[in-house]
């Protein structure tokens, strides 16, 4: 993998992952098990689901395909806030001002429970209470800027609109939201699944789970054959796994770019900021060495299986240098976000007909503050228990899907071009021989579409280039060296492994 960024060379990875402990090992289960609840997925949502249970009395096992806190989770900009971009002059639109109100009071609760666990539970997770922005350089982006603050403001936020920010830079205008807070996120979910272990729960890594039957008790059942009963289930696995109200239907993938450096001290923002502009550009600093801080730049947001990363990538450290003069970068790497039609995370009941199966996903790039409020509207409802901003987040509800029909059609409008324009034999494609070491392209061969890389010494290796989920043509990531599925966003490693759902079973291997 290329590992320039920029001008500078980074190291290929999330900056969370590199720095927190290695956490305590949590090897598959090795034979059958029953426990109260089940929650498929050890990211933010799922951990915090899996503790507030535990912390009531019940017996919890969290189930994790890869490591804990090292998909999503681990690579976020890891900031804690209410304010999202502009989400609550849309809201105030589209589900009424109680509508937005409630977004508001769930978001800031999350943050306030979360600076209640640090405190409870001594976490040692760079926790800072900041201020959180969403700016505009552009004039022209400054009544916009208005009107979200005027609406955040109305949903009980503290929001401002100002004119002067930290920034190293002029903005046009930005909306201001004090008492917000950043952190570093693994520390603080490995030390909440240490705490999980204490109060009697089980963790397990490395566990993927490939099926579900739906009854009293549901059964789980890994890609290693072993059964997990449980009276409730929670899919939490950022995009489900299993989805029985079509809930593909209502998300579109997306992933972004990370860039991250050192600044000296005295030159960091000390505010969390977001811009639409530019392909979103999100800017925070973290404690470092003394004298120095750690400068997050996030952005260049595109569809998986997007071609040019490296050149996005390059965009994105030019305009952190640009911005920020002295800035030397030290890390890369890359996130993916679930986006809902309607802006709306979807958590509550997986379907109209469930009774004892909850999903939360669709936090569309908010998944710290969403997830937490997750965790505790999904412990609620486990529970038997509703509390007021249910209705809000609850993925059966019907009428936003149909005030937002024109995004839900655009998104399917996507995933049908895709599954049936790329299965169109092209009028001219790669030979085996002109696909480069460290590339990958599909290629028709034997009738079939093979999704074929050749590694940096020169083997080919090729797999089926359909997504297992749903059948899609996967492209290739040279950036990140993986198939991504376009449609809706399964990874694959270059052999067909498995990196990201919400595929279950790897790429076939093929011959050639």
């Amino acid at each position: 993998m290329n590992t320039e960024t920029g001008t500078e060379a980074g190291t290929e990875g999330s900056y969370w992952l590199e720095t927190a402990p290695p956490g305590e090992p949590a090897p598959p289960p090795s034979h059958d098990l029953s426990v109260d609840v089940a929650v498929v997925g050890g990211g933010i949502a799922g951990l915090s689901a899996a503790w507030e249970l535990a912390r009531q009395g019940r017996e919890v096992a969290v189930l994790e395909a890869g490591r804990l806190a090292a998909g999503v989770t681990g690579r976020t900009t890891a900031k804690l806030t209410a304010l999202h971009t502009l989400v609550y002059d849309h809201l105030r639109r589209t589900r009424g001002p109680e509508g937005a109100r409630l977004y508001a009071r769930s978001q800031s609760a999350a943050i306030s429970h979360a600076a209640e666990i640090v405190e409870e539970l001594g976490i040692d997770c760079e926790w800072e209470e900041a201020a959180a922005f969403t700016y505009a350089e552009d004039p022209r982006g400054v009544a916009e800027l208005r009107a979200e603050a005027e609406a955040a403001r109305g949903a009980g936020l503290p929001a401002d609109f100002v004119t002067e920010t930290d920034l190293p830079f002029p903005v046009a205008g930005a909306v201001r939201v004090t008492g917000q807070a950043q952190f570093h996120p693994r520390k603080y979910l490995l030390a909440l699944a240490d705490d999980l272990r204490r109060r009697g729960g089980a963790v397990y890594e490395n566990t993927r789970v490939v099926g579900l039957s739906e009854g009293e008790p549901c059964v789980l059942t890994t890609d290693a054959g072993v059964s997990i009963r449980a009276g409730e289930v929670v899919i939490a696995t950022h995009y489900p796994v299993f989805d029985r109200a079509l809930l593909f239907t209502r998300l579109s993938p997306r992933r972004e770019l990370v860039v991250a450096g050192t600044v000296d001290e005295a030159l960091a923002p000390r505010g969390m900021y977001i811009t639409p502009e530019q392909a979103t550009r999100s800017v925070r600093s973290a404690p470092y060495d003394e004298g120095k801080r750690l400068l997050i730049v996030t952005g260049e947001h595109f569809t998986p299986g997007a071609a040019d990363v490296e050149e996005r990538f390059a965009r994105l450290s030019a305009w952190a240098q640009d911005r920020f003069p002295g800035l030397t970068l030290t890390h890369r790497w890359a996130t993916q976000d679930n986006d809902s039609t309607d802006s709306v995370p979807l958590v509550g009941p997986l379907h109209a007909g469930s009774r004892h199966t909850y999903v939360a996903t669709g936090f569309g790039g908010w998944g710290l503050s969403g997830g937490i409020m997750a965790g505790g509207l999904l412990s609620d409802l486990v529970r038997g228990r509703e509390c007021e901003w249910s209705g809000l987040y609850d993925p059966r509800r019907l009428a936003s899907v149909i005030r937002e029909g024109g995004s839900f059609l655009r998104q399917q409008a996507h995933v049908a071009q895709h599954f049936v324009g790329d299965r169109l034999p092209p009028l001219t494609g790669p030979a085996l021989e002109d696909i480069p070491r460290g590339e990958g392209a599909v290629v028709r061969t034997g009738g079939r579409q093979c999704a074929v890389h050749r590694d940096e010494t020169g083997q080919l290796h090729a797999v089926s280039a359909r997504c297992t989920h749903l059948g899609c043509i996967v492209a290739f990531n040279p950036a990140e060296q993986a198939w991504e599925c376009p449609c809706h966003g399964s990874r694959f490693a270059p052999d067909g492994q498995i990196l990201q759902g919400p595929a279950v079973r790897p790429l076939e291997k093929h011959d050639i």
